[in-house]
């Protein structure tokens, strides 16, 4: 008893001073969640109980033809099927780290000869030995085998379970990030549409334009017919509807690319678009509730995903500085073995066992253990810098976006009322160039600016119903 004693002793004091020599890891204090803002903007408050993040896509878009679009892309998008499988690795990584904390046990079986020289301690061993009174051992000596052998490490640092634990937040953390891919791919797809409906509207907008060029340009002629206009004003018409013409088909293309984004985001070889643009200026944009800033922790898939990816870094280097402290394997074989396969099933003289305890740890060369360890704890110093980062980035888009959403509003308002204003203008331009009382320029000016507010007014709506898609995906909507 006291010689077992005396082992235990030995192999306690071994582990101490082999876990006495293990570097510390960087200390990080990732406390940036207690340092947001309580408010988006300090002169606010904001209603707690309301936050657009939270409501489901299809509560949230309301146009049939968008949300066809995107349960198609949720089926067939390439980058979301490369993400889920992603995830599959992940899953696979947590098996095989678990797989680490029981025993391996394989099954083998064996067979083989062996010639011991005759001036040798084997052979001459072998050469005065009966097996049996009166039976010599067999030259050359056959050995057959076969048994259960099974191996352990002991986990007695944790390290295999910080190991496993990393794998399973590094899977958390690919589920997190097919939700961030989720909601961009909803974000994408409704911005495009809306885009597209945008350009359908200027298509029509520009049509309008090009009648109404013609109808000018035929006026200018019979004026010039009647000497009340000169060729100049002539030409200055034909120019101005052949450079509308030419927008037209610049608009067209851009349809075009328009439609073929929004099937490639569907994962499908080009197709029409099913949508409707007549309601497109009357659509009135989602009202958006923005909540509290702490509620993105909750809300964001790409925060919690940087959330997980710092914790599995902490536990990598958990795991790497334990690759500094001895490790102990328990090694274990039973089986049958014989110099000849009748004799195995001899029991129990055919009966053969093993079982070693082995307790083994680093001494000399441990640059490879010191490089995976400065690695891994750099590795956690980076993911505390992406997860600071992504909170940051996180409010800094929403209050951007919020900024936004009255500005653009304000901006639509104001353009709305010029476009208005022009429009009387063209009548009253047109009405006095037929009674020559205005010039050809003053109604070719005239028509181009209405023709700009136009525009611009459409790209005001598409971009007030991006900006609310835009704030609703930094919420941390679009995966639910």
């Amino acid at each position: 008893m006291k010689i077992y004693n005396k082992y235990i002793a030995a192999i306690a004091v071994s582990l101490v001073l082999a876990g006495c020599k293990a570097p510390m890891a960087t200390v990080i204090q990732d406390d940036v969640k207690n340092n947001i803002p309580e408010n988006f903007k300090q002169d606010e408050q904001q209603d707690v109980n309301n936050n657009s993040g939270t409501t489901p896509w299809r509560q949230f878009f309301t146009d049939p033809n968008l949300v066809s679009l995107i349960e198609t892309s949720l089926k067939n998008n390439q980058e979301l099927m490369i993400t889920l499988q992603e995830i599959e690795i992940a899953k696979s990584g947590v098996v095989a780290k678990k797989g680490k904390l029981s025993p391996t046990v394989r099954a083998g079986l064996g067979a083989g000869v062996k010639k011991a020289g005759r001036y040798t301690s084997e052979g001459a061993g072998d050469a005065s030995t009966e097996i049996e009174p009166g039976k010599e051992m067999p030259d050359p000596l056959g050995n057959f085998e076969g048994g259960l052998m099974a191996n352990w490490e002991i986990d007695i640092w944790k390290k295999l379970r910080n190991e496993k634990d990393a794998a399973v937040a590094h899977y958390l953390s690919t589920v997190e990030g097919k939700n961030f891919v989720l909601s961009n791919l909803i974000e994408e797809v409704a911005d495009n549409y809306y885009e597209l409906l945008a350009l359908d509207n200027q298509m029509d907008i520009i049509q309008q334009y090009i009648k109404l060029q013609t109808r000018a340009l035929e006026i200018a002629k019979i004026q010039k017919q009647a000497a009340a206009a000169t060729e100049l004003a002539v030409k200055k018409f034909e120019a101005e509807l052949a450079k509308s013409k030419a927008t037209e088909y610049t608009i067209r293309q851009e349809i075009t690319e328009k439609e073929n984004q929004i099937n490639a985001l569907c994962g499908r070889y080009p197709q029409p678009i099913v949508r409707t643009k007549e309601s497109f200026m009357s659509t009135i944009p989602q009202t958006v509730y923005t909540g509290i800033p702490s509620q993105l922790l909750a809300n964001r898939p790409d925060i919690k995903q940087a959330e997980l990816e710092l914790k599995a870094a902490k536990l990598d280097v958990e795991a790497a500085r334990k690759e500094f402290y001895p490790s102990l394997e328990i090694s274990a074989t039973l089986g049958l073995e014989a110099f000849k396969s009748s004799y195995l099933v001899k029991l129990p003289e055919s009966i053969a066992y093993n079982l070693v305890g082995e307790l083994a740890g680093p001494l000399i060369n441990k640059s490879a253990i010191k490089a995976n360890f400065q690695t891994a704890d750099a590795k956690q110093i980076q993911a505390l810098y992406e997860y600071d980062k992504t909170i940051l980035n996180a409010y800094l888009d929403i209050s951007n976006l919020m900024s936004k959403v009255k500005n653009i509003d304000q901006y639509y308002q104001l353009k709305s009322q010029e476009t208005q204003a022009l429009d009387q203008s063209i009548d009253i331009a047109n009405q006095l160039f037929k009674n020559s009382r205005a010039d050809y320029l003053e109604v070719l000016l005239n028509q181009r600016d209405a023709l700009d507010a136009k525009m611009e007014l459409i790209e005001a709506k598409q971009k007030q119903l991006s900006t609310v898609v835009d704030i609703y995906k930094s919420l941390g909507g679009g995966w639910k």
